[in-house]
């Protein structure tokens, strides 16, 4: 399905003094080399699954500014803890599969941002000893400091005041909390935010002052999460956090529906890209991850994993892409009606 899936865990903030990587040599994101996804070049975010294609209607409602998870993935570590922009196949990697079978979800909705950034290491989320650890906060660091700059560089010439949507998965989502903290929590720049998309990581709904979970399809300015294991399934470090994280229902972005069978799948995104395959996985909450019975499609008996963080996003490909157009749309009827 798609490469870089990451273990849910959070690190504070630590200044970097391990990182393989020179942080004097920060990227440039004024150059379209260091944009893994970006409106003014041709990319992979651009694609769209052949089966939809007749019906793809591009609406630009609002900016997408997505942070991707971890590719890399190389148990040498041939950068050490930090990735290096320069990694010709890291970045190929990359575009072909999250910024293919991830990103490509919000292409209808507006043009996507996705800044390269010198990821940390998969091994960051599984240190083995404090100067693992340290190697780990580091590159973490690291990371979000790339983040932060492209983000920006995107507001400061490329933004103009549009609707904004935040998404990410797993290492990305590391990212993204703290970016919303950051830029959105209580801040002005919230009155632009359409939704956020915070996938594949614990949310502790008490990180945020004033952002609070999605609680209808429409409702704005809020985050989504989720994380998707097999129906019966509490992985152990879900069964040790001390916090129910914010848990949104793909299928029926309601809480007060939280639970719907696969029958509601209007189409998953799998192996094949180009084949939109529905009826795939149903959507169930349960106490802060959620649930679905084993995935329904052809080949699904090589499926066999509890964990099905790799394909948080690509078991509800239609479904995502379908609720951040209303809730662009929503956002922007909202702010015509108070303009008026």
């Amino acid at each position: 399905m798609l490469l870089g899936g990451c273990a849910q865990s959070n690190y504070k903030t630590y200044q970097p003094a391990y990182s393989a990587i020179d942080w004097e040599e920060q990227p440039d994101y004024s150059q379209l080399k260091n944009w893994a996804a970006h409106p003014l070049k041709a990319d992979p975010s651009d694609s769209v699954p052949a089966s939809i294609l007749k019906s793809f209607s591009p609406k630009y409602l609002a900016d997408v500014f997505f942070i991707h998870p971890t590719t890399y993935l190389d148990p040498s570590l041939p950068n050490g803890w930090s990735a290096s922009l320069k990694d010709i196949a890291l970045n190929i990697k990359t575009d072909y599969s999250t910024i293919l079978s991830q990103a490509s979800i919000f292409n209808e909705v507006g043009p996507i941002y996705a800044p390269r950034y010198r990821q940390a290491h998969i091994s960051s989320y599984y240190p083995k000893n404090k100067v693992d650890t340290l190697h780990a906060l580091a590159a973490f660091e690291l990371a979000y400091q790339d983040v932060k700059k492209a983000f920006d560089f995107y507001l400061t010439n490329y933004n103009q005041g549009k609707p904004i949507i935040i998404a990410s998965h797993s290492q990305g989502s590391t990212h993204a909390k703290r970016l919303l903290k950051e830029y959105f929590d209580g801040k002005e720049l919230s009155k632009q935010l359409v939704s956020a998309y915070i996938v594949g990581m614990a949310i502790d709904p008490a990180e945020f002052t004033n952002l609070k979970s999605c609680t209808t399809p429409t409702e704005t300015g809020c985050i989504c999460a989720w994380r998707t294991f097999k129906e019966g399934y509490v992985p152990p470090f879900v069964q040790i956090e001390k916090f129910s994280s914010i848990v949104t229902n793909p299928l029926t972005w309601d809480s007060n529906q939280p639970a719907v069978g696969r029958e509601a799948n209007q189409g998953a995104v799998l192996y094949n890209f180009k084949k939109v395959i529905p009826k795939v996985a149903a959507a169930i909450n349960h106490q802060g991850i959620l649930w679905t019975p084993k995935p329904k499609f052809f080949g699904n008996f090589l499926f066999n994993t509890n964990n099905y963080h790799i394909a948080d996003y690509n078991l509800y490909y239609l479904s995502v892409r379908k609720n951040a157009s209303e809730r662009a749309l929503h956002f922007l009827n909202q702010s015509s009606t108070k303009s008026n």
